[in-house]
């Protein structure tokens, strides 16, 4: 599985970007209060006016982005008090936002350079599904972060004109919600892609993968949910992973 500490570097990340507005914004109303005053001892109501306007902006910025900060810890919270095993209604759509971000902050935490798009198309109106949070979470790390390691793979073998680009897609079909994350990577082979959900296989430079992350997150699927984890790739064009999660009451 995408290792414990992407997973932090990830979350670090994504909560210091709202943090460091909280911080700019800050320091930015305490010059204004300054401003004010002066501008005040100076009599001059329409600058008073004008400053104490920017400064209610400031402070409504700085709200939004705490908020912010606070969802992405709360989000993390639900998450891993989920880990019980125990299933609850799950929100797929936020899942799948939430962890394809995480996924890509870790990789940024260690590579500045790396950028790519970030594709949603999420199913409106998606209904909850009964689910482990956590457990699916793992395995939408898991296939977010070999996306992105394909990508950045593909990026750095200087092809002109490539864009890295790692999407997700949801849908309702046939009393499962799907999860589709694809990827415009060097795509794989028959041969690897035959083997990709055995454990310990990986096509990845000794000490960068177990070769665990595919076949745990079969595991978590099939076993734990009764889904489906499939995967369509075509060489030079990219890859796509599909699990399937029945609704209530479905079969599997």
């Amino acid at each position: 599985m995408a290792s414990l500490g992407e997973l932090t570097a990830g979350i670090a990340h994504e909560i210091q970007n709202p943090l460091n507005f909280v911080n700019n914004f800050s320091e930015v109303s305490t010059e204004l209060v300054a401003e004010l005053k002066e501008a005040q001892a100076a009599g001059d109501a329409a600058e008073v006016d004008a400053l104490a306007d920017d400064l209610a902006l400031n402070l409504g910025k700085i709200s939004h982005h705490g908020q912010r900060a606070a969802a992405i810890v709360k989000g993390m919270l639900e998450h891993s008090r989920q880990s019980t095993g125990e299933r609850a209604p799950t929100d797929v759509n936020q899942l799948a936002d939430e962890y394809l971000r995480l996924a890509y902050q870790g990789l940024r935490a260690k590579d500045k350079t790396f950028n790519a798009t970030l594709a949603t198309d999420f199913a409106p109106g998606l209904p909850l599904v009964e689910a482990v949070g956590a457990d699916v979470g793992r395995v939408l790390l898991n296939l977010f972060s070999n996306a992105f390691y394909a990508v950045r793979q593909r990026q750095q073998s200087g092809e002109t004109g490539y864009a890295p680009t790692v999407g997700v897609a949801t849908a309702r079909v046939n009393g499962h919600v799907e999860i589709r994350v694809t990827d415009n990577g060097p795509g794989m082979p028959a041969a690897v892609r035959a083997k990709i959900f055995q454990p310990f296989f990986t096509t990845k430079p000794t000490g960068e993968g177990t070769g665990l992350g595919l076949s745990l997150s079969h595991d978590i699927i099939a076993q734990g949910h009764s889904g489906t984890l499939s995967a369509e790739s075509r060489e030079g064009q990219g890859t796509t992973f599909c699990v399937a999660l029945p609704l209530n009451g479905a079969a599997h």
